[in-house]
């Protein structure tokens, strides 16, 4: 994975960053942890300009999340409400859920967009349940686009300032990525657990 981002880098320079960045908010096993880190590196060795390798990964971003909410606002809650009520118990929600879940983002939209991009496997996720609930674009692509600048840019300064070194960003950001994606299953089960096995005992 490293190397296909390496070559993707330095051959396509600020447009290869671009393309990576928006298939990673597509395809979020192509890691962003990775990607900016590279391009800093890049820039620290001359290969391309820091300014617009930063501008190009959150340029990525905004096209790769606009896609998750544009089409999520497409289908609209409207369309998705039965499906949650027919399957909704095997993803721990059900209607109430679904309506507490909307409420709350269309309450605290501002705040979730923001820390949401902050947060591993959670920043693409949530561009989805955003545009369900028919969040305002100017405030999912205003708040998007702020919290994107401020991981890309403490990634990208990252590889920067680490040059070969790089890779350790990636060594760092892993585990924090395991403990994230480890508290939401680990949320998850202890949902089906109490509303779903425990309940009705």
């Amino acid at each position: 994975m490293i190397e296909w981002v390496t070559n993707i880098v330095a051959a396509g320079g600020w447009p290869g960053v671009f393309l990576l960045m928006f298939l990673e908010n597509l395809f979020p096993p192509i890691p962003s942890e990775v990607i900016m880190p590279l391009a800093g590196f890049a820039a620290a060795r001359g290969q391309m300009s820091f300014v617009l390798a930063v501008i190009a990964g959150i340029g990525g971003t905004l096209l790769g999340n606009a896609f998750w909410y544009e089409l999520a606002r497409a289908i609209g809650s409207a369309r998705i409400r039965p499906l949650f009520a027919r399957y909704g118990r095997w993803f721990a929600v059900d209607d109430r859920d679904f309506d507490r879940a909307e409420a709350t983002l269309r309450k605290y939209g501002p705040v979730a967009l923001f820390f949401g991009r902050l947060l591993p496997a959670i920043r693409t996720l949530i561009s989805v349940p955003a545009g369900l609930a028919h969040i305002p674009r100017h405030v999912f692509y205003v708040w998007t686009a702020a919290g994107s600048a401020i991981w890309i840019l403490f990634l990208t300064s990252a590889g920067y300032l680490m040059e070969d070194h790089y890779d350790r960003v990636e060594g760092w950001l892993e585990p924090l990525s395991y403990v994230v994606v480890g508290g939401i299953v680990g949320a998850y089960l202890w949902h089906i657990w109490s509303t779903r096995v425990r309940k009705p005992r």
